[in-house]
């Protein structure tokens, strides 16, 4: 019973040195923070950099090595705050404004041909997200999926099959009626191959 009284003992005098040791470190708080800040702005000021002033400006001499910031962040503007709502910086810009001019509406590159200068070359159907190869009449070629749109008159891309695929064009006529008439766009066999 004496060397567990003696082992406690012992833990509670350790912990009570240790206790004590940590409470002699002291952590930054917000007002040594602010007192680095106006200590390191009165530092730039009597040196001439002047802060924020020469923001964009070459500094004219280097810095003495025996001057060394005290906090990274002292030099922040007090009025930065991030914004979370805009572009997310890990995103491709072109990507990014790709998306935009979708949503706003502009027109693809296939939206400017009727259906009939267009053709199909391939059609990748054995996947479940089905895919198909469409050429303009300048030769370029474009990759298409089912939802997209196609054509000059509102086309959309219905259904790809394993040699087809399926054009739902909306025509709006001079009294303002709607037609809507479903294109299928076959695959052209070359001959003699």
């Amino acid at each position: 019973m004496n060397v567990r009284i003696g082992a406690v003992t012992i833990l509670i005098a350790l912990v009570a040195l240790f206790g004590c040791q940590a409470e002699s470190i002291t952590q930054a708080t917000t007002e040594d923070f602010n007192k680095a800040r106006n200590e390191l702005t009165a530092r730039n000021e009597a040196n001439g950099n002047g802060g924020a002033k020469q923001k964009g400006r070459k500094r004219s001499q280097p810095a003495p090595a025996s001057a060394t910031p005290v906090m990274s962040l002292a030099s922040v503007d007090a009025g930065f705050s991030y914004d979370s709502t805009g572009r997310d910086p890990f995103r491709s810009f072109e990507w990014e404004q790709l998306r935009l001019d979708l949503l706003a509406g502009e027109e693809g590159p296939l939206e400017q041909f009727d259906i009939g200068q267009l053709s199909l070359i391939g059609i990748v159907w054995e996947v479940d997200n089905r895919r198909a190869l469409v050429k303009d009449p300048s030769g370029m070629s474009y990759i298409v999926a089912e939802g997209m749109k196609i054509g000059k008159n509102n086309g959309l891309i219905t259904r790809i099959d394993d040699n087809l695929m399926v054009v739902k064009e909306t025509y709006t006529d001079s009294n303002l009626i709607e037609t809507v008439k479903e294109i299928e766009m076959r695959i052209r066999l070359t001959e003699g191959g």
